[in-house]
This record gives structure tokens, sequence and C-alpha cells, in this order.
């Protein structure tokens, strides 16, 4: 809610959703239509992982939901969950993807919302893959944030400002 409220006085805005479909996922359904109603509705919205194109391209701001789901599509594509591909390959594509994200939102002039989630802070996965996600999230958010002008942490529906 906290990163709509950031953007609801723009006419326009693009809500970037990663998470994708999960058919025959009732309850995702249920909390996809949900974020839609609460939209004013002159928000368009785009579902897809491909948020190089969107950040690099001109248009209203963007409000981007989120960097976790988007972590978990990128460490899919490149086998990151699996030892084997993560040491054969798929470590060094999921840092070439994650810095071309990270350039993209260092080089974008558009007003730019990134929601993620903060992970490290609770418990320590039991799998190598959990602790991986983990890691893999905090590196991409800290390199994010490293690029942005304003950076607040929500808990418990309070903003506490890491920065700006």
């Amino acid at each position: 809610l906290e990163a709509e409220r950031r953007l609801e006085t723009f006419p326009e805005v693009v809500y970037v959703a990663t998470g994708g479909r999960r058919d025959g996922d009732p309850e995702w359904a249920a909390r996809i239509g949900l974020h839609r109603e609460r939209r004013p509705g002159a928000w368009r919205t785009e579902e897809t992982c491909e948020l190089t194109e969107l950040l690099g391209a001109d248009g209203p701001p963007l409000l981007i939901d989120c960097l976790s789901l988007w972590l978990t599509d990128a460490m899919d594509r490149v086998g990151a969950w699996e030892d084997e591909r993560w040491h054969d390959g798929g470590e060094a594509a999921l840092r070439e993807r994650v810095a071309e994200l990270v350039a993209a939102v260092r080089g974008t002039l558009r007003p730019v919302v990134l929601v993620t989630n903060e992970v490290g802070s609770g418990v320590v996965p039991a799998t190598a893959a959990g602790r991986r996600f983990r890691d893999e999230l905090g590196r991409l958010n800290a390199a994010v944030a490293a690029e942005c002008e304003q950076v607040l942490l929500v808990v418990a529906g309070q903003v506490l400002v890491l920065r700006g």
C-alpha cells in the first residue's frame, strides 16, 4: 500500500507485476484481484519480469512489485536453485542479469517505486537453495537501493526512512 501511495498523485502509472499468473491457484488469483481493485482506474498493469526494457523506455512512472518475485524468475531462468547448475554458469548468468537490472535502475528517467522483501532478518532457510535465494535477494536489494534517491523500510505498517 505504501508503494501505491507514493504514486497516487500521478495521473497515469504502469504497475509492473512480476509474479505472473498461477493457473489453478484460486488464492493467488484472489490476491491479484484485490491488488487490481484498489488501484486507480488510469493505472495500467504490465505482467512481466523484463524490467530493463520498461526502465529504459519513456513513459509514466513505474511501480515494480516486486523484486523478490523478479529474482525468483531470474533464478529459475539460470537454474540457480540446483548446486550443479549454479556452479556451472548459473551464478555468472544471474550476476549478469542483476547487473543489467541495476544499470537500468541507475539510468532510468522515469519515476520508479520498487517493492521488495527483506528475508535476511528471519529464520535461516534449511536448504542450500533457500539460503542462496536469501543471500541473492540481499545482494540485489543492496545494489538497487544504492541507486535510489530514497529507500524506505515498511515494518508493521510503519515507514522507516533508510535514505532520503
